[in-house]
């Protein structure tokens, strides 16, 4: 397909991101395309590892193309959006169990869904360029594509700090927040390439020392507090504006959802499991979310003044993390 170059190449499977005049968005046939090169490497005794890469130098992949789910929940068709990240969220849980090693260089921005294909693979490497988060509070969504099973394994309360705020993260930070594995200058990338292709040999890549990791030596206790009202209450306490002003501008139904999915996720002995209860959102998120009311401030009319108003609300979270019955993500029945 054009978005993207399939192929094998030595001893290596190769994935490509070519889609670089809209930063490499990941759209449905692009997450089910992956799946299903993955799945025909599986047993193929010629491809030894996997490389996730991407062309163009402002992106590896800066979220999902959610154009698509917008337009058709506008019209009132909820289903392509349900089918879209059920297929995505298939895909990154098979990046994620992968029996071989996935090796994923990741430049420029990484952002939600750039995050699911390449926050899960077996090898991240990041450069000077990289820029990563999990922005989805700012469109009336939550960190998904498994993104809550990172967020809630990062040190202290930076997976709250990240979920709320969707601050983005360059190398250092991704390194020591646990989304990357490895730093080395993007110019040595090639060359990288080059010899897993030959050797298919993961174990060959060797990192340098990052750049600081500022997250590392931030006071985050803040994000401690027991809901939204005592974060926000805390950090205005603290005179903490950095942070205060995204959350501010973001939906309060997101960051609550959020906050209870990264909270939740900590308790999960398997990514699956934070995906599953991520869908329950997503599921929902054309219904009874801000979701299309922030795609369309953000990146249809950028006026960038959404105006939210979904309820926010204890129970409405609940509600919304809610199990779906039939329409669960239920691994077995996919296995």
């Amino acid at each position: 397909m054009d978005d993207l170059n399939i192929r094998k190449s030595g001893r290596a499977g190769r994935i490509t991101f070519t889609r670089t005049k809209a930063l490499n968005a990941l759209t449905h046939d692009m997450a089910c395309a992956i799946h299903a090169a993955l799945d025909g490497w599986r047993n193929d005794p010629d491809v030894a590892l996997v490389i996730i890469d991407a062309e163009g130098d402002r992106a590896f992949c800066s979220g999902g193309d959610i154009a698509a789910v917008y337009n058709a929940g506008l019209a009132g068709n909820h289903q392509v959006g349900r089918d879209f990240f059920r297929d995505e969220y298939l895909m990154n849980a098979a990046i994620a169990d992968y029996p071989k090693t996935i090796a994923a260089f990741m430049q420029g921005f990484v952002m939600g869904g750039g995050v699911g294909v390449g926050g899960h693979a077996g090898h991240r490497v990041v450069g000077d360029t990289t820029q990563i988060a999990m922005p989805e509070s700012g469109i009336g969504l939550i960190p998904d594509v498994g993104g809550t099973w990172l967020l809630a394994r990062a040190p202290g309360r930076i997976g709250e700090y990240l979920a709320l705020t969707g601050a983005r993260m360059g190398p250092g930070d991704a390194i020591h927040s646990g989304f990357a594995d490895s730093y080395l200058p993007e110019a040595e990338w090639p060359a990288i390439i080059s010899m897993l292709e030959e050797t298919g040999d993961a174990t060959r890549i060797v990192g340098i020392s990052p750049p600081p990791a500022p997250l590392a030596n931030r006071d985050l206790s803040a994000f401690g507090g027991r809901d939204l009202d005592h974060i926000r209450r805390a950090l205005e306490a603290a005179g903490d504006d950095e942070s205060l002003k995204p959350i501010r501008r973001n939906s309060p139904l997101s960051m609550a959802a959020g906050l209870a999915l990264v909270r939740a996720a900590r308790g999960d002995r398997r990514m699956q499991d934070s995906l599953a209860r991520e869908y329950r959102f997503t599921y929902r998120a054309t219904t009874e979310t801000d979701f299309l009311e922030g795609v369309r401030a953000q990146l249809i009319d950028k006026d960038r003044t959404p105006r939210w108003s979904a309820d926010a609300s204890p129970e409405h979270v609940e509600a919304l993390l809610a199990p779906l019955g039939e329409d669960e993500l239920n691994w077995e029945k996919q296995a």
